[in-house]
């Protein structure tokens, strides 16, 4: 069986937003107990990550750490049509996922306890963002 949904997500702006609950009730609806699903966002300057879940801290410290590697306004970048973020935004989501595959079983996502699943923003202003849902299975 194979069930497949494209989602909008309203971003508030740079950083992460937990998806994981949308992706669980896109798993119940779909009836999958044993398979796989993909998850891919179709756009070039947000992208998904596994992330821990349990300390926030965790999220903010990744900003942190790609806000000092890759920095908005670099004169050394040319690709600035939609603002300083633009550029940096194209490189960040290169260096994390476009797309994320999660086995199920049981009716579940089989994440580790402290793992979830994010959108990570990397506009400062805030998108709707499209993430293509698959899963594939019985």
């Amino acid at each position: 069986m194979i069930y497949q949904e494209t989602v909008s997500i309203i971003t508030p702006g740079r950083g992460t937003t937990d998806i994981t609950p949308l992706l669980v009730r896109q798993l119940k609806q779909s009836g999958i107990t044993t398979g796989i699903c993909n998850i891919f966002i179709q756009h070039t300057s947000a992208s998904l990550i596994l992330c821990e879940n349990a300390d926030p801290a965790v999220r903010v410290d990744l900003e942190t750490f790609m806000s000092s590697l890759v920095k908005d306004g670099d004169p050394a970048f040319r690709h600035d049509t939609e603002g300083a973020d633009d550029m940096p935004a194209h490189i960040r989501s290169i260096l994390t996922d476009s797309s994320l595959t999660v086995p199920v079983s049981q009716g579940r996502f089989m994440l580790g306890t402290w793992q979830g699943i994010y959108l990570y923003e990397h506009r400062h202003s805030g998108f709707n963002r499209r993430v293509l849902i698959t899963l594939y299975g019985e």
